[in-house]
């Protein structure tokens, strides 16, 4: 039962299962090594990434609005004295007494990962403002307290008016957040 494959030629292939194997076996050795630098980078990119110091958007620490303050003169004067919180002249704040949120709702949005907020803002003030501060606290279900988020609203709201604003991105939340209440932290004349 010979079938006389050496009259096809196949001889020439009879070593070539050893050449395979030891191809084999560098190619395991060099991929093996770069997995290992793969890894060390990977430990010292981390290493770096710790050490880094934390953006102002990612701190734990409450925002802390960098706004003039207003204070009214101690004279039977109108006008108001102007303390600065830079060096720099920064316009005055808006008194958030006559400013306030009338209604809020908020849902998921962005596959469930962002707050979509909807808010009426109502102005009493004689005045209009602008680059309006809100600080949203989520909490769970419970009422224990999970993340706030802040955001500045940039569009003017008129004098003595209310102004709808619909489905505002605050940030990711928590997928346990189920409540949420957004309040002013400060606003400016415009």
């Amino acid at each position: 039962m010979n079938a006389r494959l050496d009259r096809i030629g196949l001889g020439r292939f009879a070593g070539t299962g050893k050449r395979l194997a030891r191809s084999v076996t560098i190619a395991s050795v060099s991929f093996g090594r770069s997995l290992l630098w793969l890894m060390a980078a990977i430990i010292v990119g981390c290493g770096v990434w710790m050490l880094l110091p934390l953006s102002k958007s990612n701190s734990a620490e409450p925002a802390k609005p960098e706004l003039a303050s207003v204070e009214t003169a101690p004279s039977g004067d109108a006008a108001a004295a102007v303390t600065p919180a830079s060096e720099a002249q920064a316009p005055a704040m808006a008194e958030l007494g006559h400013l306030r949120i009338s209604s809020q709702t908020w849902r998921r949005g962005g596959l469930g990962s962002k707050a979509l907020v909807t808010f009426t803002l109502r102005n009493d003030n004689d005045y209009a403002v602008k680059d309006i501060e809100i600080v949203c606290a989520f909490a769970r279900r419970d009422g224990s307290h999970l993340t706030d988020r802040t955001r500045v609203l940039a569009e003017p709201v008129s004098m003595k008016s209310r102004k709808t604003f619909a489905r505002v991105s605050v940030g990711f939340v928590n997928v346990n957040a189920d409540q949420a209440k957004c309040s002013l932290v400060a606003a400016r004349r415009a």
